[in-house]
């Protein structure tokens, strides 16, 4: 690894650490010439199959992508980046498991979904409407319903009520 600092060729590994969820190893570097510190990252380069456009359109995996849907969908909602970041991992890691060269995206967008929902109510009704291509009220309507009575007991709690409740309590 050359130095960034005064491109020498020569550094030598200080520390090594795994990170995250140990798919990747930090390295505290240093210049054996200059004496420069710093840090790399090292993690496995894997083949993740190309996605199948609902056109018939093959493009290969983006990670930045899937992640920008991610974001777009909290935006401004009360979620850690660290849930978007474990969710980003749980999808990749279920289309490296598929084993298949090609993955058809809206087995991805369903996936996505299945994290959002976990994540925030509203994150993923945003993200059904436009993935399901939400013609009118009536369908983020019996979206909205559907979320709210098959959400588990332990997440309704975590997460805010999408249509208010019926108690007449406002506060």
């Amino acid at each position: 690894m050359r130095c960034p600092f005064c491109i020498d060729p020569d550094t030598r590994v200080i520390d090594s650490r795994l990170v995250g969820e140990g798919d990747q190893i930090r390295r505290r570097r240093e210049c054996t010439k200059c004496k420069e510190r710093f840090t790399t990252y090292e993690s496995a380069e894997l083949n993740f199959p190309r996605i199948v456009k609902s056109d018939g359109r093959r493009e290969p995996f983006n990670e930045e992508k899937l992640r920008g849907g991610l974001l777009r969908a909290v935006q401004k909602r009360p979620v850690e980046m660290e849930k978007i970041d474990v969710a980003v991992s749980n999808i990749m890691h279920m289309l490296r498991a598929t084993g298949d060269k090609e993955v058809k995206s809206i087995q991805v967008g369903d996936w996505v979904m299945e994290q959002l929902r976990g994540i925030d109510q509203v994150a993923y009704v945003r993200f059904a409407s436009v993935y399901r291509k939400f013609e009118d009220v009536r369908a983020f309507l019996e979206e909205i319903e559907r979320v709210e009575n098959e959400l588990p007991p332990e997440l309704q709690k975590s997460q805010l009520d999408l249509l208010g409740s019926d108690d007449g309590d406002d506060s």
